[in-house]
């Protein structure tokens, strides 16, 4: 608010004509009224006042008393009382431009803010030059957000104070409250020309550098704002936010702190601190920083979905709903909550709600890309294939470069028996084009062409833990670090964003080199790879989750090659190589993928044996008296076709049962819904045996009960296939034509049970039938499966990684052909001149 225009000295008007008295009473009002300006002067307004109001009751009409006074009591924040004496002060001083000013003023201090426009205008009227009146009608035509009627009136305060570096400031702040950061910086630049160390300027400045995405100017900005005010609490906050930008995580962190050092009440800045802990993984730490925001304030949705996300990422998914329905009470319309309880309710095998949070969120905001993937995945888990894929294309449709959205599209592409492979491959094509689009590829390497120099390889994963990428890769990494060292330097980039494992600390001490991803842009992780010397980078998600496809697109490594954690083609022309076996891909489907297939000899995956101590035991038909049947795979792959052969198993062997066991069998919903599905074939639930989730050893003894796994189509399983094995259990498979659908059927293969695998449907339920006829056989069986199992390929690391190592340096090899190493350039130029 501008400053209250004053009369520094009282000059009573000529008496009027009636009459001696009034003559007297006016002298008299008007020497209290110099009393009255006097003792104003000194300070002591509480007399001034005094003195104003007595010169009103002798002489009302004596303006100037009228408006001293509304000085004074304006002063003192009784605005009301004040408006009331500019009233009369204008009543009968009309042309007062000084007292409509102030009358403008105190129409703000209250809120009056159409009010104070036109006072503020009637004052400019009366005196067009009047600096502060421009000045407090800009603030009000702010306060309404009529911004570029606002910018006029500073413009033209500052016309008429050009050397007034508080006015430029003033004006660059509501140019930057429009959206026109650079006219604001213009401004900032011209108050700062005129007072280098005006330290709030500097601060606005770096705010504005700040809103355009100039991160390393705001920086030095605000530096320079703290070097002349190291008290400014938001300049050390915003110093925190910029170099978070830049991913000075350390730094911001620094900054954060200081700001709270200053003023501790801050619950934004906690909150902030919170979010740049959780991007270095110290999770504990930040959830601190979120209680302490939470403690200021109870009602910060930020803040309890912060603190939920942090929980989730724990696993502690119950803590979490908690916070996410928190922050939805807090504001009803919040999207990120919505989105989060939907994604959580997901995750816990919540699926009705997760639907009606995700519908929520489309309601709030019909444009939500996130909205319709969630809900894709939730469909999907249920198995409701055709409503998640029309759900992830509307998604595509709002976002084309939402990878998330191009990865769920793909992935939900395996469950679905009837899609083209034509379609399959236009589709992941165009996310390899989206990601080559975003991306600025290499085109050289620093790395030496040497055919046989030891190699520097890196792996890619959001796996690298308790996982079924972590269960195939430990072994084989063991034996590559033991039996190709000297030759092959490993190196792992994790981009799990939670926290280690004990899988995760096996697999980092087979490795040269182990860097955390999840936090880094796919720029900085390209670079970082390259800085590694990479030879060979190698994907291990494809279109899983947690993937880092798109810094393949980047062209980090000379070599690239997608392996183990994808059964499709990933769609990125810069991944050179896809890996595969004899048994899963034909030649005639290699048409079908992106990348060039390269053959391992027997088998693309190598399973690391459970270091667990669970026994085989015997055939459970010869006790319990009937056949149990067992599949421990994702219910999303028992589609419909799988549902009424598995029936027609069930119906073809007397008494026998079905034992199902996955994460969302822990929901009452999943199991009826599964009983019902059964029931159209005339299976009883009495038939049907349904487990949820337990920890690892005890899952693995559950194959105890089983006497015949039964593998889903077409997306057959993979670690629960190795496992089952291990476990003494055999596993009927289906063959396909597909890659994919082929998974089963390399496993088998070269576990050395060619009789397990069916041609087709009806050879399937008839294998299935005749196998569960020959209980000596398959007691037999059972007895020798893991010994057979572990000296099979499927378990034999050491093979395994001889073939590997071949293959990373036939690639290595075809690539130094196309890149000669300029030493053997000038050695053949040699040759040839003698």
């Amino acid at each position: 608010m501008g400053m209250f225009a004053r009369f520094l000295k009282a000059k009573p008007g000529p008496a009027s004509d009636k009459g001696n008295v009034a003559l007297t009473q006016l002298d008299e009002a008007g020497r209290i009224l110099e009393e009255g300006i006097a003792l104003e002067g000194r300070g002591q307004h509480e007399e001034a006042l005094k003195r104003y109001e007595a010169a009103i009751q002798l002489h009302p009409e004596l303006a100037r008393a009228h408006f001293n006074r509304g000085n004074l009591l304006l002063d003192k924040g009784e605005a009301p009382s004040a408006l009331d004496a500019y009233r009369q002060a204008v009543k009968y001083k009309p042309d007062s431009a000084a007292a409509y000013y102030n009358m403008g003023n105190a129409h703000l201090f209250l809120g009056n803010t159409p009010e104070a426009i036109a006072a503020c205008r009637e004052a400019i009227r009366l005196k067009p030059d009047f600096a502060d009146a421009h000045i407090s009608l800009g603030m009000a035509l702010g306060k309404l957000g009529e911004h570029l009627q606002a910018i006029g009136s500073y413009r033209r305060a500052a016309e008429l104070r050009p050397g007034s570096a508080e006015l430029h400031h003033t004006l660059g702040r509501i140019m930057m409250e429009s959206g026109r950061a650079t006219e604001a910086i213009a401004c900032f630049d011209t108050a700062l020309a005129l007072t280098p160390d005006f330290a709030q300027a500097h601060h606005s400045r770096a705010i504005a550098l700040q809103d355009l995405g100039q991160f390393d100017k705001a920086v030095s900005s605000y530096r320079r704002a703290l070097a002349l005010d190291p008290g400014l609490v938001q300049a050390h906050s915003n110093l925190g936010s910029a170099l978070k930008e830049l991913d000075d995580l350390d730094e911001a962190i620094a900054c954060y702190r200081r700001a709270l050092s200053l003023n501790p009440g801050l619950a934004e800045v906690h909150h902030n601190l919170g979010l740049s802990l959780q991007e270095q993984g110290k999770l504990e730490q930040a959830m601190a920083s979120y209680r302490s925001a939470l403690e200021i304030r109870p009602d910060y949705a930020q803040a309890h979905n912060s603190m939920g996300a942090a929980l989730a990422q724990l696993g502690r998914y119950e803590n979490a709903l908690e916070h996410f329905r928190l922050a939805i009470k807090s504001e009803p319309d919040n999207a990120e909550g919505h989105l989060n309880l939907g994604i959580t309710l997901a995750t816990v095998g919540q699926p009705d709600q997760a639907i009606a949070s995700f519908q929520r969120l489309l309601e709030i905001r019909p444009d939500s890309a996130d909205a319709y993937v969630g809900l894709t995945n939730v469909l999907k888990d249920l198995g409701n294939f055709e409503a998640a894929l029309d759900c992830v294309r509307k998604a595509l449709e709002l976002d084309p470069d939402c990878a998330l959205a191009h990865n769920n599209l793909l992935f939900i592409h395996n469950y679905v028996t009837d899609q083209p492979a034509a379609l399959l491959l236009a589709d992941a094509r165009r996310f390899g084009a989206m990601a080559a689009r975003l991306a600025h590829p290499y085109t050289d390497w620093p790395n030496s062409a040497h055919p046989e120099r030891c190699l520097r390889v890196g792996f890619v994963s959001g796996d690298l833990r308790n996982h079924p990428v972590g269960y195939f890769l430990e072994s084989v990494l063991a034996a590559l670090s033991s039996h190709a060292c000297g030759r092959l330097e490993l190196f792992a980039y994790s981009n799990y964003n939670g926290s280690d494992d004990e899988a995760s600390g096996r697999l980092q001490a087979h490795c040269k080199g182990w860097h955390y991803t999840a936090r880094m842009s796919d720029e900085a992780l390209a670079q970082r790879i390259r800085n590694d010397g990479i030879d060979i980078l190698i994907d291990l998600s494809g279109h899983t989750a947690q993937n880092r496809l798109p810094v393949f697109a980047w062209k980090p490594a000379p070599v690239q090659a997608s392996w183990l954690g994808y059964f499709a083609t990933t769609g990125v022309a810069a991944i050179d190589y896809f890996i595969a076996d004899p048994w899963t891909l034909p030649a005639d489907q290699e048409a079908h993928f992106s990348e060039k297939i390269w053959r391992l000899p027997q088998t693309r995956l190598c399973f690391t044996p459970p270091g667990v101590d669970v026994a085989v035991g015997p055939l459970p038909a010869l006790t319990n008296g009937f056949v149990t049947f067992g599949c421990f795979n994702n219910l999303s792959k028992m589609n419909d076709a799988v549902v009424a052969r598995w029936a027609q198993v069930l119906n073809a062997v007397p008494g026998s049962r079905l034992f199902l066991k996955y994460k969302q069998l822990g929901e009452a919903s999943f199991r009826q819904h599964t009983c019902e599905r059964f029931a159209v074939h005339g299976i009883s639930p009495d038939r049907l045996i349904f487990e949820g989730y337990v920890p690892r050893t005890n899952y693995l003894a559950s194959y105890q009960r089983v006497d015949i796994g039964l593998d889903p189509f077409p997306f057959p399983g993979g670690t629960t296939t190795a496992e089952a094995l291990w476990m003494g259990v055999p596993v009927l498979t289906l063959a396909g034509e597909r890659f994919l659908s082929r998974q089963g059927v390399g496993l088998l293969m070269n576990a050395g049970l060619p009789e397990w695998v069916a041609n087709d449907p009806s050879d399937y339920v008839a294998r299935a039938v005749a196998h569960a006829g020959d209980l000596q056989g398959l007691a037999r069986l059972r007895e020798g499966l893991r010994q057979q199992v572990l000296a099979s390929p499927v378990f034999d690391a050491p093979r395994f990684a001889v073939h590997f190592e071949a293959a990373l340096r036939g690639m290595w090899q075809l690539w130094c052909e196309q890149n000669p190493h300029p030493s053997r350039q000038i050695e053949k130029a040699g040759d040839g001149n003698i």
